[in-house]
């Protein structure tokens, strides 16, 4: 599956800053630094990486990786075409030729040997070795390398390698406090603050139960969807049903206590 590459918005995206991650990124992005982002899914790192792009003005290039992505899937192939044979730059060849960042969004989902490509691009030389056309393939001063991936899922199978790891600054992101999500979800949705409240002291009461009933916990991104259905309209059990108990978990009897926890919460 060929990843794709996702063309960046002209307007900046919401976004609600929790530190000094903005100060970090556009250091590193001056530095000339590769930057690591990572944290629990739906918690607002890519949103991060959009943003930033937008901010600084910069084409961004997204990878979503995958089990089955190679190094040629990001670095070219040659292909067939009107019966001859062609070389097709992939995405990260494209990012480094164009400029701009380079996003590879869960990074240790792919194969290990695929990482190693960007060993040149993350260091000093900032280079991409082309093996098969002979290039090589200098990044201009608007290029940067970002990755990301989640903590929560890293076993020995997948996390990246100590010579990979220690090329990147790395930044932590986590589920923001009660009163940044509320701001999320209402900068988000433009529902009103009670409801935003309400999901955001639901999504606490989930939290807490990773421990004991729940592999994942629910998702800033998760409430969002809640409040755009509650504020399209949907009543707000209904939303929390489709929105966040049935996306956590399969298990009937785990899904019946959430729907009990949610009903308690909007009574």
């Amino acid at each position: 599956m060929k990843p794709l590459i996702e063309p960046q918005s002209q307007e900046v995206p919401y976004y609600e800053p929790f530190g000094d991650e903005c100060a970090v990124f556009e250091a590193a992005w001056r530095n000339h630094l590769p930057l690591l982002v990572k944290g629990p899914t739906g918690c607002g790192k890519t949103r991060f990486v959009a943003h930033m792009a937008a901010r600084l003005g910069l084409p961004l290039h997204t990878v979503a990786c995958h089990d089955d992505l190679s190094a040629a899937d990001l670095v070219g192939r040659h292909l067939l075409h009107g019966g001859a044979t062609v070389w097709c730059d992939g995405p990260l060849t494209r990012a480094v030729r164009e400029g701009g960042i380079c996003y590879l969004d869960e990074v240790v989902e792919a194969r290990k040997d695929t990482t190693v490509v960007l060993h040149p691009l993350a260091d000093d030389r900032r280079v991409l070795p082309i093996e098969r056309t002979g290039e090589m393939l200098p990044a201009p001063p608007s290029f940067m390398l970002v990755v990301s991936y989640n903590p929560g899922y890293q076993n020995l199978l997948k996390s990246l390698k100590p010579s990979t790891r220690q090329r990147f600054l790395a930044l932590r992101f986590d589920f923001p406090s009660p009163e940044r999500e509320r701001a999320i979800v209402v900068g988000e949705t433009g529902c009103d603050a009670v409801t935003a409240g309400q999901l955001v002291k639901l999504a606490g009461a989930f939290r807490a139960l990773k421990e004991h009933d729940l592999d994942e916990v629910p998702s800033t991104r998760l409430l969002v969807y809640a409040a755009q259905l509650i504020r399209d309209g949907m009543d707000r059990i209904t939303a929390c049903r489709v929105a966040l108990v049935e996306a956590l978990t399969d298990d009937e009897p785990t899904a019946a206590a959430l729907l009990e926890v949610v009903n308690a919460s909007f009574a």
